[in-house]
């Protein structure tokens, strides 16, 4: 077996689609209209894809709340430095700024304009 998607709910899909197209190379493979607007958008290496939605059912989670290490969405990153840069130029914000791992993996952490958690992975040993 193999992941095909994750999911997350927020009030506008449409716009959070749009953002991570523009800025987190994703491509809409799939998109749906009312009553919830799902986007399907696969990553740029076409292994998996992320599914944005908003189900009228249910309650979209206050993300801005969440600690970011209860979720979030972790992208390789040649250069964490620079994209944190091009994508608080975009909108994001940082939650915290570039660390090191005792392995020596770089990391940031940010939010999306939605406060959606991500982070910004460079890994001494690739780990897939």
């Amino acid at each position: 077996m193999r992941i095909e998607h994750f999911a997350f709910q927020t009030e506008d899909p449409g716009a959070v689609a749009a953002w991570y197209m523009e800025h987190l190379a994703f491509e809409v493979k799939r998109a749906a209209g009312a009553p919830t607007h799902t986007h399907f958008l696969a990553d740029s290496g076409g292994n998996v894809m992320v599914e944005i939605y908003n189900n009228p059912r249910v309650k979209t989670p206050d993300y801005w709340a969440m600690d970011p290490l209860l979720l979030h969405l972790a992208f390789c990153s040649g250069d964490p430095a620079a994209d944190r840069d091009r994508l608080v130029a975009a909108g994001a914000t940082i939650v915290e700024d570039f660390v090191t791992t005792p392995a020596g993996d770089g990391l940031v952490m940010l939010r999306d304009p939605w406060g959606f958690a991500i982070q910004l992975v460079r890994r001494v040993d690739r780990m897939v």
